[in-house]
């Protein structure tokens, strides 16, 4: 009887996802997806931010979700909070802190 490892099923390695989201301070609405790819899709969107100097965040299960958001679409509600996170590391990164909208 073979041991445990044999029925163990193989696992691929995953192909690389990434995600461009677009915000601007004070928009209407939710940040949008601007570009999504996987593999050498997914690399080229990173060599382009890398180019461009575009902070850029690891976050593997944000971008499965994201990913399944249609470009010019907006982020899914369920994801507003880890966005949030990440935009706010961006602005900190960027040395920029947008004002906060609505009563103090």
């Amino acid at each position: 009887m073979p041991g445990p490892e044999a029925q163990m099923p193989s696992r691929r390695p995953q192909r690389p996802v990434a995600v461009a989201l677009t915000f601007e301070p004070g928009q209407e609405g939710l940040p949008r997806v601007v570009a999504s790819g996987r593999g050498f899709v997914a690399e080229q969107i990173l060599e382009l931010a890398f180019a461009n100097g575009v902070k850029v965040r690891e976050d593997a299960d944000l971008a499965q979700i994201l990913a399944a958001v249609e470009v010019d679409s907006e982020i899914p509600i369920e994801a507003i909070v880890a966005v949030a996170e990440i935009l706010a590391h961006v602005y900190q990164a960027n040395g920029q802190c947008p004002e906060p909208e609505g009563p103090a």
